[in-house]
């Protein structure tokens, strides 16, 4: 039984570190680059952000080579500010947008940089599959065409956009 029990625990935690067929990690990755604050400007619903705007992603080095992940976002419902604190680790290689990411003990799920634009201005984010869907932006707001072209090439990919949300982001005070 318990032979059993660590095969699912298994298949579990490695089948969240897939990607769809359909998204390729970018290489040329550069950590350093990527490090900082990110505003969430379009995702797909999931129970772990309902309900939250403003909502930011942090990235740091930490001392033992991986990213510590700070997420904030505002629930208006419950009129405060919440936030998750996680811990991100490459993959495979550290030139390549591929990382798993953790903010419940050892359960880990694939965050995959499917495109980021030469200045690091801007990023597409998937999940283990097309249920999981991010658009990040180093400001709050981007332009018209990064949007299109953001939701042109997910929809390519299999991703359904028509479930987007959009979000409303705020300059945020600390």
């Amino acid at each position: 039984m318990r032979y059993i029990s660590t095969i699912i625990s298994f298949l579990l935690l490695s089948g969240c570190l897939g990607m769809p067929e359909s998204v390729k990690p970018v290489n040329g990755f550069d950590l350093n680059r990527y490090l900082g604050k990110w505003y969430e400007i379009a995702r797909l619903d999931h129970s772990f952000e309902r309900g939250l705007g403003q909502v930011t992603a942090e990235y740091a080095l930490k001392e033992n080579g991986g990213v510590s992940v700070l997420n904030r976002g505002y629930s208006q419902s419950k009129d405060k500010w919440q936030e998750a604190q996680g811990k991100a680790y490459f993959v495979k290689s550290s030139s390549e947008g591929y990382l798993k990411v953790s903010f419940f003990g050892p359960f880990y799920g694939s965050y995959v940089v499917f495109e980021l634009d030469k200045d690091y201005q801007h990023a597409f984010i998937s999940g283990p599959s097309t249920e999981y869907l991010w658009l990040l932006s180093r400001k709050p707001s981007v332009k018209p065409e990064i949007l299109e072209q953001f939701i042109s090439m997910s929809k390519a990919r299999g991703f359904a956009t028509e479930g987007l949300i959009l979000a409303a982001q705020q300059e945020q005070l600390r």
